[in-house]
């Protein structure tokens, strides 16, 4: 996550959609009193910075109001006020209303089938390559990203573009000419990308089952997005 006053954005970080690329390369432009948030394992060329602070935590009380003791104890014993994958909500709830009315909020999302496939081949390359995609699915651990750019109900978008990966360079382009971030049209990192070997397109992946059941699992993402197989 990395919120710039000197370039008046909020990029909120989701999973597997090349985030880790863009933070690192985000970074480098951003500011000494900008938040950036740190990354594990580190990545060379990324700086964290100015994450740590209080939090109120009545705002997240009442976001979260069956979870009263957890936020508060939460509150009282961390020092992390900003951190890695945060939702918007929550950062929603730890600045000002004058920024994120005022600041330009994004994030990047992934067709969830080609997504599952990468996140598989993550963890599977993490557990020395024994794990096989049926034993991924039956765990059902899936990156899902939805309730990072949306409200409770999980149906309204909280953040002003949603960039697609499918598209990446382009879009992320189209942004950072708007805020007036030099861009030359590549990353300059492909972070985490060596641990898929398999580069066949998950069409040949997965079997009518398979799809089946990551259609069922991402109706959300797959509705606001109209993703399709």
């Amino acid at each position: 996550m990395i919120l710039s006053h000197k370039y008046k954005f909020i990029f909120i970080k989701t999973a597997k959609t090349a985030g880790t690329s863009i933070e690192v390369f985000l970074s480098k432009s951003c500011g000494p009193q900008d938040i950036v948030t740190p990354i594990a394992p580190p990545v060379e060329g990324h700086q964290p910075r100015n994450y740590e602070g209080f939090i109120n935590p009545i705002p997240e009380m009442i976001e979260r109001p069956g979870k009263f003791l957890s936020a508060l104890h939460h509150t009282i014993t961390s020092c992390t006020k900003f951190y890695n994958h945060m939702p918007a909500r929550e950062v929603k709830n730890r600045v000002s209303a004058d920024i994120w009315n005022d600041y330009f909020k994004f994030c990047v999302e992934r067709n969830p089938w080609d997504k599952v496939l990468s996140h598989y081949h993550m963890h599977a390359a993490r557990e020395g390559g024994a794990l096989s995609l049926d034993e991924y699915l039956a765990r059902g651990r899936f990156p899902f990203n939805y309730f990072r750019y949306t409200d409770r109900s999980g149906k309204n978008f909280i953040i002003d573009r949603v960039i697609r990966y499918e598209h990446l360079l382009p879009e992320l382009g189209e942004v950072l000419a708007q805020l007036n971030i030099p861009f030359d049209g590549t990353l300059g990192i492909a972070a985490k990308s060596k641990y898929r070997d398999d580069r066949r397109p998950y069409q040949e992946v997965f079997t009518e089952g398979r799809r089946r059941l990551i259609e069922n699992a991402f109706a959300k993402e797959i509705e606001l997005h109209g993703y399709r197989f």
